[in-house]
């Protein structure tokens, strides 16, 4: 499939092509200039036209985070088979743009020219101004209102075979990819982290916190399974955020943490697991993802035996609801411990998707009921629990009959959580459980009969 890479400068709308082109909302889009930082890609459809599309950070005046930014898009300029070159019709030619031609010119790539906010009269004029910068065919357009798509159509269909619409075969779980998402606070080293897994430095990092803003899916494969790995950027408490690209930033965090299976919580060995980790990796729970804890910055404690205890005290009062969440130390900086983190991501994966069949589940019930007898109802009998079933997988979820469902306590549902876990070896990943009421079968019949008379 042909990439197709959205260059220019700072604010010039290149994530709200993106979106426009993607059909989502996956680049954080705002009037500040330097929003993006790192690359983005997604698949876009542009009528019959379908290919990969590559947001990146702006060209914008020199400044270390500037210039690690500005690699990044010279990074997806040498990845790409064709080049949007985007500029701004209400700021006229800026001379950062001629910088950018000239840098255009030099990859030697075919190259299509946007004037991008050229949704007026006023700008049509601007707009003839940029044909002294000697691109075939410049395109006015607006991203944001969807005009001149069908030209920018026109320009790409030289480049790019349209789709035949051949009905495609069904991709089975294991052909999918596994979502996996990094999360933690503003600087717990998830971007680095990433980096050290796939081996290259694909994300920006620095020593200050907030680096990364826009959720960023990497495409990588471990142990030939294929995987996506999505850094996001760091979650502060709401209390604390007065940014609005920060929350916009803790949005898309938040989004891709509901759209992953596993997620990575990675935490400061410096300060492991406060009151915000703990809210965090409840919130994983509460959306029934698989969890695996990684302490990070492992290869700089030299005392770790009271840190052990104190993380595995934590997570055994805060985090009741899911016992043996597996914890890994690790170092991003250096690569220690990161196989056993993919080793347990796996794992977990795999327990997140274990399916149990109906006769064990219901001799486990029994022998729970024995053990421990139900409460008893306002009749003065016990509540019976008829059978228990799995409903669905991802994560493990059961459904117990009952003649009184609304009568059992919470209470009661942990203790048979809890056993669940222990006896099918479901350590560490969440479990639902839902009572429902059994209806009658010889209900309708009755009625029926009644009718009849």
């Amino acid at each position: 499939m042909k990439k197709v890479a959205l260059i220019g400068r700072t604010n010039v709308g290149k994530s709200t092509l993106f979106n426009r082109l993607t059909g989502s909302k996956e680049a954080i889009v705002h009037n500040l200039a330097g929003v993006t930082r790192d690359r983005k890609e997604g698949l876009a459809h542009l009528f019959d036209l379908e290919f990969t599309c590559i947001d990146t950070a702006g060209l914008e005046d020199k400044s270390s985070l500037a210039d690690a930014m500005w690699k990044q898009s010279l990074e997806a300029i040498k990845e790409a088979d064709i080049l949007i070159a985007v500029f701004d019709a209400r700021e006229g030619i800026h001379p950062l743009d001629k910088q950018l031609v000239k840098t255009l010119r030099k990859s030697d790539k075919p190259c299509v020219m946007v004037i991008n906010k050229a949704e007026s009269f006023k700008t049509q004029d601007a707009v003839r101004s940029f044909s002294e910068l000697a691109f075939e065919r410049p395109i006015a357009l607006s991203a944001e209102h969807a005009l001149g798509i069908e030209d920018l159509y026109d320009a790409l269909k030289e480049y790019i075979e349209p789709e035949s619409f051949e009905e495609k075969a069904e991709v089975t779980d294991e052909e999918r990819a596994i979502k996996i998402a990094i999360i933690g606070r503003p600087n717990a080293g998830k971007s680095t982290l990433i980096n050290k897994i796939i081996g290259k430095d694909r994300l920006l990092t620095g020593a200050e916190a907030g680096v990364t803003r826009d959720a960023i899916e990497i495409p990588w494969s471990y142990k030939d399974r294929k995987v996506i790995l999505v850094d996001t950027a760091g979650i502060r408490k709401n209390m604390k955020i007065i940014n609005p690209l920060e929350k916009l930033a803790k949005g898309d965090a938040e989004k891709a943490l509901n759209y992953a299976q596993i997620v990575i919580l990675t935490i400061d060995a410096a300060s492991p697991l406060d009151k915000q980790d703990l809210l965090l990796a409840s919130q994983v729970i509460n959306e029934g993802r698989g969890l695996v804890i990684a302490i990070n910055k492992w290869d700089t404690v030299r005392n770790p035996a009271p840190i052990i205890e104190h993380i595995k005290d934590k997570l055994e009062s805060s985090l009741q609801q899911v016992k043996g969440l597996p914890i890994v130390y690790i170092s991003a900086k250096t690569g220690k411990g990161l196989r056993e983190l993919m080793d347990k991501v796996f794992e977990i994966y795999s327990l997140w998707n274990k399916r149990i069949s109906t006769n064990p589940l219901n001799r486990f019930l029994q022998k729970k009921v024995e053990s421990h007898p139900t409460p008893l109802a306002r009749n003065g009998r016990h509540i019976n629990l008829k059978y228990i079933t799995q409903a669905k997988t991802r994560p493990p979820t059961f459904i117990i009959f009952s003649s009184n469902p609304d009568k059992l306590p919470e209470s009661y549902l942990r203790y048979l959580s809890n056993g669940l876990r222990e006896t099918f070896k479901l350590a560490g990943v969440p479990i639902r459980i839902f009572v429902r009421k059994r209806e009658n079968p010889f209900a309708n019949e009755a009625v029926k009969r009644g009718k009849r008379k």
